[in-house]
């Protein structure tokens, strides 16, 4: 081997070795997934040309919490077509009770793993009922789902779960009180932040129950209460807002969390979300 080959091939040698390292050096080197709900008008318009911006924009992972009027063995094919799959499927409070053998056999044709709820009906003031009712459904949910369709379910948090309970709030009641073998939960940090509490300490606290996260940052000024709403033009591109997210990306990961999905309800989410994928994506571990 001639000293100028040698020389070659140290020089790229180093370059392939500098390449890994500043991919290592980095806290979210990977593509963020995506929910759908984030292009909710433009999936309605046009599904396949939606699903070629997202694959566009490197994203390959999504939930898909609405069919858009159309079958979800055409959303399947639509998304094996482009390499993406649906890791999780989104359906409300009602379907999962009453409709859930139909949203089991929509899950298994979308390919997900998870189906999701986001809600929990109440009146006013979410109270200890409603948590104990929330916990006795999703209990019987997640046994069904898992059971007989080998599908996870999990609970997204909404805000208004956070009321005050003992010594921390209804929605610790309802993690604690629901069976890990058949409840899972979806993390929704915006959702979590917005009532006053930290998404991060959240992950600490219940580390082996969350397996998906909702990424959100809250316009700043904004402040919260326990509603569970806030306009959507609050949700602003991630590191631009209130909320700590390289913190909570790191509670994340020791928590092993395994689906960090972008979800912009924003009008302005088809230019915000490439924003927030290069901020994840430059976050220094």
């Amino acid at each position: 081997m001639s000293n100028r080959f040698k020389a070659a091939f140290c020089g790229l040698l180093m370059f392939c070795c500098l390449g890994v390292y500043a991919q290592s050096a980095k806290l979210f080197p990977e593509a963020p997934g995506l929910v759908s709900y984030t292009f909710r008008k433009e999936f309605q318009k046009d599904m396949p040309g939606t699903l070629d911006m997202v694959k566009k924009n490197g994203i390959t992972d999504m939930e898909f919490s609405n069919l858009f009027g159309q079958k979800a063995e055409y959303i399947r094919q639509l998304l094996d077509e482009r390499g993406i799959k649906c890791s999780s499927f989104g359906v409300s409070y009602e379907d999962a009770v009453g409709k859930l053998d139909t949203v089991a056999v929509n899950a298994k044709k979308l390919g997900a793993k998870y189906v999701r709820v986001a809600s929990i009906p109440h009146k006013g003031t979410f109270t200890l009922d409603d948590a104990k009712n929330a916990v006795t459904t999703f209990n019987a949910i997640g046994k069904t789902l898992k059971e007989k369709y080998g599908l996870t379910f999990i609970y997204h948090n909404h805000g208004f779960e956070f009321e005050p309970y003992e010594e921390g709030t209804l929605y610790d009641y309802i993690v604690k009180n629901t069976n890990p073998q058949y409840v899972s939960f979806e993390l929704d940090i915006l959702w979590a932040f917005f009532p006053g509490h930290d998404p991060a300490e959240l992950l600490k606290r219940y580390p082996k129950r969350y397996k998906a996260m909702h990424l959100k940052d809250l316009n700043k000024g904004v402040k919260g209460d326990m509603t569970g709403w806030t306009s959507q033009e609050n949700d602003v591109v991630l590191g631009t807002g209130q909320i700590n997210i390289p913190a909570i990306i790191k509670a994340a990961k020791k928590a092993g969390i395994e689906h960090y999905y972008i979800e912009d309800e924003s009008s302005a989410s088809v230019t915000q979300v490439p924003q927030s994928i290069a901020y994840l994506n430059s976050l220094p571990k």
